[in-house]
């Protein structure tokens, strides 16, 4: 009975706070100790920021999105106590927020990885203080077919290695220094 508990509570923990991969079983990382989220090696894929017609006032920092209040100069920005520019770019979301529903969204929605709860503030929380997020590799950004906006990927290629977003018109790369 006592090996049964035990069986049961890894089991429960393992579900519960296991590392999340999308879109394979497999993943990019070779050494998954430090990874809580990450995505399958499709080289032509990405992940899209939300995009938000007003910037929320009281963001969470390190909160990652698509500013599209202003639809003709999108920008993806990033908070860290104040709203920080990523692309350096304006992009034209014009076309795209037409299509885009009007549905009254669920505010209190929200998925949490890494944890039970969260005080953070948004859609998709990833929480630990040991484990971070690979976000999907290309190996060059024309690979994608039709990007999406407010997409982000790094680019993992000799001499280019960096991460990229796009706006709605272009892309906007940041590398270290």
């Amino acid at each position: 009975m006592k090996k049964i508990i035990t069986l049961s509570a890894i089991f429960l923990y393992k579900i519960f706070f296991a590392q999340v991969i999308f879109g394979d079983a497999i993943g990019m990382a070779a050494n998954k100790t430090s990874v809580l989220l990450e995505f399958a090696n499709t080289n032509n894929k990405g992940i899209i920021l939300p995009y938000v017609k007003s910037l929320p006032s009281a963001a969470t920092p390190g909160t990652l999105l698509l500013d599209a209040s202003n639809p003709s100069k999108a920008r993806i920005k990033y908070y860290n106590g104040a709203w920080q520019d990523l692309s350096g770019k304006d992009g034209n979301m014009g076309t795209v927020l037409t299509q885009q529903t009007n549905d009254i969204e669920n505010t209190n929605a929200k998925v949490i990885i890494g944890s039970n709860t969260s005080s953070a503030d948004g859609l998709l929380i990833l929480e630990s203080v040991t484990k971070a997020m690979i976000i999907p590799i290309v190996s060059d950004v024309n690979n994608i077919p039709s990007p999406s906006p407010g997409m982000m990927v790094y680019i993992n290629k000799i001499g280019a290695k960096r991460l990229a977003f796009f706006n709605g018109s272009v892309w906007s790369f940041w590398a270290s220094n």
